[in-house]
């Protein structure tokens, strides 16, 4: 079935899903109920009655309205008869609705039997073309999607074109919920999060922190041996700072602020959502020449944005994150260098963490015809930036989308996007071209013939966000992390307690050695701690009895492959490095 007919399918679904809930809960009010990308959902209002204990309830009675086979016919009235057909059925949203509509706008509505709800459509012709679907869940969702309006009741399901699609397409999202990284990360003790913190805080338990802190070394590293130089800049600034950068016109209700922003009078600091107007103060910091240049800083920083409740996901969506974020200052003529080498980076990370084969490029440009006016600068400088950006990327030979309105406000970017286990897609790399903000900054150089004149800048992430990259990680490997990232790379686990003493000394060799490496001193079977190491997903065990306290030797068990046989300790620590070793380094 065609991606149009698909959605057709699944609107026509999510008006006799409505019908449903208005016969089995006449008292409900109608909000919204649109097709998305993977099934359908419909809000009511007065509906918190409603819990996932009555969608069996529900489905029985869509199914005995598809067996009705109710004709669907559209029908269209004047806006004022439109007002007055929604006010007479007591539907206070749909005559909001109607109400931001145009004056002189005719209106369209949808009818199957009793049922008749506000709808631009397309729709099936009959009720019975909805045959293979499933409700999935019930939700909170704010009217219209802020949090100043009323909280209604959600209901998500999805809805397929005949009963085999549908079967795969639940069994591979029972498979998504099995490799949800809010799953697998909570039980493995990677993360946790707390009421008392707050939505979108999470804590990242030893677990997690190991990771991270072993992604960023390499991360840090790595960037050094291409010649980034590391800053360290503060968490907040002065509104005068974000005032300079646009941020404070531009991204202000995105922004934690600490004080009043409208009074002048007294100081305002906002905490920092990116890094870029810090950083720049480094190149500030003294007068520059060409041959400074290009300049490239590396910053493993921690970000803060005011994401709305709605959107919190684990790891991927959060409020509090940690980014490797850099920006390269330099010459016009040394932009189509330092880009390729921004994209080598970022595809190097991605080989190294195993995401680059899930990941799509995404060339995402401005929208002049955008009502919130979010860009800055003039038609003429973002051409000039696009087509300068395109032919970047088209001698790169990537292949990519484009995103309109996607760009920063300052200027077109490459985003690398990648999704999730249950398809939602999130960018987790950016690449972006900067012609403006140097001017905004006074930033400047003196060429090569004595000439002031403005550089252009690339802001850049690396890995992007360490946290949602876990998150990524947990879920593609289903927590089985690489060894050269798993928090814990090797267990010891004495048979019984005469090899107590001998694991104390195997553990200690493996630390000096440098792995992380723990033992398992408990009295309990070894049968158990091999089964409770394996559900942990812990890469290497080694297995200590009599035999090997004997012969000065270890039993190696691998996670997926299961017994490997007996190695000398030399042997086991040689063949552990390579199983361990991270990724060589990329190009200097």
């Amino acid at each position: 079935m065609e991606k149009e007919e698909l959605r057709t399918l699944r609107h026509s679904a999510s008006h006799v899903m409505a019908q449903a809930v208005k016969r089995l809960y006449p008292e409900v009010k109608l909000a919204i109920g649109p097709a998305i990308d993977n099934g359908f959902y419909y809000d009511f209002d007065n509906a918190d009655a409603i819990t996932a204990e009555d969608l069996p309830k529900i489905e029985a009675e869509m199914k005995k309205i598809v067996k009705e086979n109710l004709p669907i016919r559209r029908f269209e009235l004047p806006r004022a008869e439109a007002r007055k057909f929604m006010e007479d059925k007591g539907e206070p949203y749909k005559v909001e609705l109607i109400d931001d509509l145009p004056e002189d706008a005719v209106i369209s509505f949808y009818e199957q039997g009793e049922f008749t709800d506000l709808c631009a459509g397309p729709h099936l012709r009959y009720t019975s073309g909805v045959k293979a679907f499933k409700l999935l869940s019930v939700t909170g969702a704010y009217w219209r999607g802020s949090e100043k309006n009323k909280m209604l009741r959600r209901i998500y399901g999805t809805a397929f074109a005949n009963k085999t699609e549908l079967e795969e397409y639940l069994a591979a999202q029972e498979e998504a919920r099995r490799r949800d990284h809010n799953k697998i990360g909570r039980e493995l003790e990677y993360f946790t999060t707390v009421d008392v913190i707050g939505q979108g805080l999470p804590i990242l338990l030893p677990k997690g922190a190991k990771v991270i802190q072993t992604l960023q070394r390499f991360v840090e590293d790595e960037e050094a041996r291409r010649g980034y130089l590391l800053t360290k800049t503060p968490y907040m600034a002065k509104r005068e700072l974000y005032k300079i950068s646009g941020h404070w016109d531009h991204y202000r209700d995105g922004m934690f602020i600490l004080g009043d922003p409208d009074d002048e009078t007294k100081e305002c600091f906002a905490l920092r959502p990116m890094t870029c107007p810090f950083q720049y103060q480094v190149y500030l910091n003294r007068a520059r020449s060409y041959r400074d240049l290009p300049m490239r800083l590396g910053e493993t920083s921690t970000l803060f944005r005011n994401e709305d409740s709605g959107e919190m996901h684990g790891l991927i969506r959060v409020r509090q994150f940690t980014i490797s974020e850099g920006h390269l200052i330099l010459r016009p003529d040394q932009l189509e260098e330092e880009f390729k080498g921004c994209l080598d980076l970022a595809n190097y990370m991605l080989d190294a963490v195993g995401l680059r084969e899930d990941c799509s490029y995404r060339f995402s440009q401005w929208d002049p015809a955008n009502p919130n006016n979010k860009y800055e600068g003039t038609p003429e400088q973002w051409e000039h930036a696009q087509s300068v950006m395109k032919k970047l990327l088209d001698g790169c030979g990537i292949e990519y989308s484009i995103g309109i309105d996607e760009a920063a406000f300052y200027g077109p970017k490459l985003d690398i996007q990648i999704k999730n286990v249950f398809g939602k897609e999130d960018t987790l790399i950016t690449i972006q071209i900067d012609m403006l903000l140097a001017e905004r900054f006074g930033m400047e150089y003196t060429d090569a013939d004595g000439a002031k004149r403005r550089p252009y800048i690339i802001h850049r992430t690396s890995i992007g966000c360490y946290e949602r990259t876990l998150a990524l990680l947990l879920e593609k490997t289903a927590g089985a992390l690489p060894g050269w990232l798993a928090p814990e790379q090797i267990r010891v686990l004495p048979v019984t307690d005469r090899a107590h003493g001998y694991a104390e000394q195997v553990l200690a060799r493996l630390k000096a050695a440098g792995f992380r490496a723990e033992a398992d001193l408990r009295n309990e079977k070894i049968g158990y701690k091999i089964r409770e190491a394996q559900m942990q997903k812990l890469p290497l065990m080694l297995i200590l009895g009599d035999k090997e306290i004997e012969n000065g030797t270890v039993s190696v068990r691998e996670r997926a492959q299961g017994d490997l046989g007996v190695k000398t300790l030399d042997e086991f620590i040689a063949w552990a490095a390579e199983y361990n070793a991270p990724p060589k380094p990329g190009r200097a």
